[in-house]
């Protein structure tokens, strides 16, 4: 599956030359690698309670959410 994700210039810098020294033409290897110990490091319970929370919330509540959490940061 495709997505788009933000990285740091440096980032970007950094996976660039560790594809290259692996001879990669990309980084999506790596990146996959990288998710992969991440999941793994999760505690078990975390991913099916973070799973279990798919559509709790409509979009409207998020972006409400969202709106009200910038307000109050910009307040504070």
């Amino acid at each position: 599956m495709r997505t788009t994700v933000e990285i740091t210039d440096a980032q970007h810098r950094a996976l660039s030359t560790v594809a290259r020294s692996r001879g990669l033409r990309g980084f999506s290897q790596l990146v996959q690698e990288a998710l992969d110990g991440y999941l793994r490091d999760l505690e078990a319970g975390e991913i099916d309670q973070l799973l279990g929370l798919e559509g709790v919330l409509d979009e409207r509540d998020v972006r409400t959410r969202i709106a009200e959490a910038g307000a109050a940061w910009r307040a504070s």
